[in-house]
């Protein structure tokens, strides 16, 4: 049972998104007792202070709160070992927080690590994309990887069973998560220092605080029926929503059922239950 469902639409924008609320930029949407909401931020740090706080509330009332963020928190079989040294998923998030820097006007250094990743793996991937202006020898502008060559998988178990999402090694051009990957992880690794927060699937959803990866697009038809003119804030509105009151009918526990892989991986929270999702929000 969850009292609050929160959803965050992150950004790995290296500006401020625009003083107006906008698309691609960070949206927070809320549910809680039948009420949904949608907050814009312009910057990764107001934002992240923001759901800080909201939990702290949240928590301090009593009330038990499920937290999705929009970007994968774990990467295929084997990175992490080859990575950190551990084949789990908080020694990367560890290892990104030590090195991402990430200012308070959003300007960060996230394709800079991504090549020093690519560097450490041999030099020819497993990250691609970046903007011309930016050149790293490491860092190909297309994907010019050869994942087997590399001996690592190019997705996740849980994006085999959800083709639309992109692979986690995509930093940039259209769809791409593999940027908000790497600047949403180092607030991850903050979030479970917290003794009332849990991480899913690298642990059980216990606490009062029980943080996921989520996927809007899940919900791609309902969303394009709303009249939000800002998809992305119709998307935190409703998954907040469908989350919410799957969790008042009880009807999440089948979502937490997921395979070994996940446990180093991640997966993605209501993955093969899309029909399920669009159905709850419907309910009254």
């Amino acid at each position: 049972m969850f009292d609050t469902v929160i959803i965050v639409d992150w950004s790995a924008a290296n500006v401020p998104s625009p003083a107006k609320p906008s698309a691609h930029a960070i949206w927070v949407g809320l549910a809680r007792e039948g009420a949904e909401e949608a907050t814009y931020h312009r910057t990764r740090t107001t934002a992240e202070a923001a759901i800080m706080a909201l939990l702290d509330t949240e928590v301090a009332a009593g009330r038990r709160v499920l937290l999705g963020c929009d970007f994968p928190m774990g990467y295929p079989t084997g990175f992490a070992g080859r990575l950190t040294g551990f084949r789990d998923a908080p020694a990367v998030w560890e290892w990104l927080a030590a090195r991402i820097e990430d200012a308070p006007d959003n300007r960060n250094n996230r394709f800079d690590v991504a090549a020093q990743i690519n560097t450490r793996m041999g030099g020819g991937g497993p990250f691609w994309g970046r903007p011309a202006g930016q050149v790293f020898a490491t860092l190909p502008t297309t994907k010019a990887v050869d994942y087997d060559l590399l001996e690592l998988p190019e997705r996740r178990a849980v994006e085999v069973k959800v083709p639309k999402a992109q692979p986690v090694w995509k930093l940039y051009t259209t769809g791409s998560v593999g940027s908000q990957t790497l600047m949403g992880l180092p607030m991850i690794h903050r979030l479970a220092q917290r003794d009332d927060v849990t991480v899913w699937p690298f642990t059980a959803p216990e606490g009062a605080v029980v943080v996921a990866e989520i996927y809007p697009s899940l919900l791609a038809t309902a969303v394009a029926k709303e009249d939000d003119t800002i998809k992305d804030c119709a998307q935190v509105r409703l998954l907040a929503r469908a989350l919410w009151r799957l969790a008042q009918k009880g009807r999440l526990p089948a979502f937490f059922e997921v395979p070994e892989v996940a446990r180093e991986e991640g997966w993605i929270l209501g993955a093969g239950h899309g029909a399920l999702l669009a159905k709850a929000l419907t309910w009254v």
